[in-house]
């Protein structure tokens, strides 16, 4: 008896790492396939929303906000995504199936969202002294522009996600992210702390 029923707990182990296989790859091949069946906007967009958020809060905290955003920023990323230009291995099969105007018309179609409010809270007053002390050094404001909006090709930074600034901030460090090397060479001038308050300060503004 005793045998038997370890056979059948192996045999359903066995199972169980099988469907999960199957699932896997399924769930894989339906993420490959979505993107190349989408021809519409709607449908476009919809492939979008699946990862920055139906009511643009995106599912996860490296993710950014794209509501809101600007028009000339996201048609570049999207470019860059396309060109490879900027790695990523969620975008760049997504942004490969996208024409000039195909990502023109994503681009303006997010960018006349409302921006969410992802309900961050303030940096502490320490946090925003040492924030503000790195961005009279950096010079951030003077592409970002007083308030952090940004405009046309330069992205708003005030209330994006302090998860995906720290992130974003950390990979032009390294270089990770490759696509604007002038912003690599500032990040790398910057001291680790400094990039660590600036990611909270913004995201709380």
């Amino acid at each position: 008896m005793r045998s038997r029923f370890f056979w059948k707990l192996a045999k359903a182990k066995m199972s169980i790492r099988f469907y999960s296989i199957i699932a896997g790859s399924v769930a894989a091949m339906v993420f490959a396939i979505t993107p190349l069946c989408a021809q519409t906007l709607d449908e476009k967009v919809q492939v979008c929303s699946g990862c920055h958020g139906e009511n643009g809060k995106p599912v996860d905290k490296t993710i950014p906000i794209i509501w809101g955003q600007q028009t000339g920023y996201l048609y570049i990323q999207l470019r860059d995504f396309k060109r490879g230009d900027r790695r990523s291995e969620i975008m760049q099969p997504i942004a490969s199936t996208f024409e000039r105007d195909d990502m023109l018309a994503v681009a303006e179609y997010f960018s006349k969202k409302p921006w969410p409010d992802l309900g961050q809270p303030r940096a502490s007053k320490d946090v925003s002294q040492r924030a503000l002390t790195a961005n009279s050094s950096i010079g951030c404001t003077g592409c970002h522009l007083d308030h952090f909006q940004g405009d046309s090709t330069v992205p708003r930074l005030a209330g994006q996600g302090r998860d995906y600034l720290a992130k974003t901030m950390a990979d032009f460090r390294t270089r990770a992210r490759g696509n604007n090397p002038g912003m690599s060479d500032l990040m790398i001038a910057t001291a680790p702390e400094d990039l660590t308050a600036l990611a909270e300060y913004l995201a709380g503004l």
